[in-house]
């Protein structure tokens, strides 16, 4: 059996993409792969496989141990999709970054969530060769439809009429996520609830702080803002959503998306090249607030649009479901410890 040791803390903040995404696969690997992986989380001892999910300096410095076998490193951002998410000194941002790509490099391998990073990390000076695509999931056990009944329930304890339109978007409130517009949108269609759930894990470093804890305090009437959800609730609010809108900037394989399709959510995004390679076909699109805004104002007056892209969602869903993504998972874990072995990195 292999050994597998996870060295993470993305579940350390709650509202973080990261940290759904972890243990969306420690699930996995603890449910459906028991018979192939013996998987440790943040343990000391030999392992064949560690898999870093956070790059903490104290994991930086334990990735030298030759006890840590074949090292693989999962990437959720690079230094450019930070930007708009916190705010640093100059010279804090130059030292953390160049860090960021320092851990990278100590890697044997690494997993990036959406292919397009590839050539950002070639750039970076990382071998093509070390870099696998494998992307996000999501478990129908977690995310899926609810009856009529429970939705109709949710609404009512929200105070939303059954036959109001729900707008739902989430993620941390800042710049990179489009926030600002989603309010925008919130103003131009006073007939519609927008609700948005997530709060500021970055605290005060936040870029803009100042001026989103004044957004969220003082919304539109129509817009509200419920503060970091956790997961299990997460669910309600999208199954009373009738579209699931996320107007961000900058994004990597965001997890609400996936949550959104596993829900049948019709999902709008705003047009950004990475989704192509992912998602392209399977989510309404709009450039900027006008797009997005002549999109929204379209799906309300037409519901055969809602029901098409509520068939794409499901299509979608199954794409990046928890079964098919066991399959790679397995295989690619697999073929890390036959590498490591030939290499002489597994003992």
């Amino acid at each position: 059996m292999i050994r597998i040791n996870m060295f993470s803390q993305a579940d350390s903040v709650k509202g973080q993409g990261v940290g759904s995404a972890y243990n969306e696969l420690i699930n996995l690997l603890r449910k459906d792969l028991t018979d192939e992986f013996y998987v440790t989380i943040n343990k000391y001892g030999n392992s064949d496989l560690t898999h870093y999910h956070t790059i903490n300096p104290t994991y930086y410095a334990n990735s030298f141990s030759p006890a840590r076998g074949r090292k693989i490193g999962y990437v959720h951002f690079l230094p450019d999709t930070l930007e708009g998410s916190i705010k640093l000194p100059n010279i804090a941002k130059k030292v953390f970054y160049n860090y960021v790509i320092d851990f990278y490099k100590r890697m044997d391998q690494i997993v990036v969530v959406n292919p397009v990073f590839i050539d950002k990390l070639v750039k970076y000076g990382i071998d093509r060769d070390k870099v696998k695509y494998i992307p996000n999931f999501v478990s129908k056990k977690e995310f899926y439809p609810e009856s009529l009944v429970k939705k109709n329930a949710f609404r009512n304890e929200l105070g939303i009429p059954l036959d109001k339109f729900v707008v739902f978007g989430d993620g941390q409130v800042q710049e990179r996520k489009g926030v600002d517009d989603f309010a925008k949108l919130a103003e131009a269609n006073p007939e519609i609830q927008f609700i948005w759930a997530g709060g500021f894990s970055f605290g005060k470093i936040t870029d803009g702080y100042e001026h989103y804890k004044n957004l969220v305090e003082n919304p539109p009437k129509n817009l509200k803002f419920t503060g970091i959800v956790d997961r299990a609730k997460l669910v309600d609010y999208l199954n009373i959503a009738d579209l699931f809108l996320l107007p961000s900037f900058d994004e990597l394989f965001p997890m609400s998306v996936l949550e959104a399709f596993s829900c049948g959510t019709p999902v709008l995004l705003r047009d950004l090249d990475l989704y192509k390679a992912i998602i392209d076909g399977y989510y309404l699109k709009g450039t900027d607030f006008e797009e997005l805004n002549s999109q929204l104002r379209r799906i309300v007056s037409d519901k055969n649009i809602l029901n098409k892209y509520q068939a794409l969602s499901e299509k979608a869903s199954s794409q990046y479901s928890e079964e098919h993504l066991a399959q790679i998972w397995d295989r690619f874990y697999h073929k890390q410890y036959e590498i490591g072995k030939k290499l002489g990195q597994i003992h």
